[in-house]
């Protein structure tokens, strides 16, 4: 065999084999790629909605004291004492808190991802809001209001975890998460009784309770959805709604004490 054929030889397998990886890098991107800027087309003038309420039966648990002594710039914005968020349940025996969302049911449906950033901002030494949900590839934006240093550490385990501290005055932190996760603990390092949970998902279907206890999923395409209830303290709760056109469906969830 001359030099010549076996310089073209190993010319065309390296050619073939760049080809073969970049046909596998591509088919990884479209398996793991989320919502897009090319929405799937839904008429607005038939879609539903699903409204409900979700309360607590049996005692509500008693909730533990938040102490700020570790920080003294903590304890010096609140003059009242404070209670740990988890477990809490309003006046009316409703919950807060819950995370409400379509979990199946939207699949065959592209969104486009808002351009406004999710906010989560720290003040007085707390997580505001306590949950919150943003669309897979949502700008995240976690702000400071304090005049003390921060820690955030989001504990994801489907996405990257992420640990970055945050000096009064400083630029907002800006994330984005490439996969869905029900729910991602978010606490501070600095400050141990700081928590927080964000809601990742890829339909823009969610909500969160509030003293009301109540929610709205709106501008649903009629059929068939399985709707979720989280909760941090009571754990979750699936239920099957059917939606028609135009209509609003309630839903309600009974979560126990335990």
């Amino acid at each position: 065999m001359t030099s010549n054929r076996i310089v073209c030889l190993v010319t065309l397998s390296a050619s073939l084999l760049v080809a073969g990886c970049g046909q596998q890098e591509r088919a990884a991107t479209a398996r793991t790629a989320g919502p897009t800027d090319q929405a799937t087309p839904i008429d607005q003038a038939t879609v539903g909605e699903i409204t409900g309420k979700v309360v607590l039966e049996g005692n509500p648990p008693q909730l533990p004291r938040i102490f700020m002594d570790k920080d003294p710039l903590c304890a010096s914005r609140h003059s009242e004492p404070l209670y740990a968020e988890d477990g809490k349940v309003n006046t009316d025996g409703t919950l807060p808190n819950v995370f409400v969302y379509v979990k199946e049911g939207a699949e065959k449906y592209t969104f486009t991802i808002p351009k406004s950033p999710a906010i989560l901002d720290q003040k007085g030494c707390l997580f505001q809001p306590h949950v919150l949900g943003l669309m897979v590839g949502q700008e995240l934006r976690v702000l400071s209001s304090d005049p003390t240093t921060h820690n955030v550490h989001a504990m994801s385990k489907q996405n990257r975890e992420w640990n970055q501290s945050q000096t009064p005055g400083g630029a907002p932190l800006s994330k984005k998460f490439t996969r869905p996760e029900i729910m991602i603990p978010v606490n501070c390092k600095q400050h141990p009784w700081m928590k927080a949970y964000i809601g990742v998902t890829r339909n823009p279907f969610y909500a969160v309770t509030g003293n009301t206890g109540t929610f709205t999923l709106k501008g649903l395409p009629a059929g068939d959805y399985t709707i979720e209830a989280w909760t941090a303290t009571f754990g979750t709760q699936q239920q099957k709604v059917t939606v028609k056109p135009k209509e609003s469906t309630t839903t309600n969830f009974t979560f126990r004490a335990r």
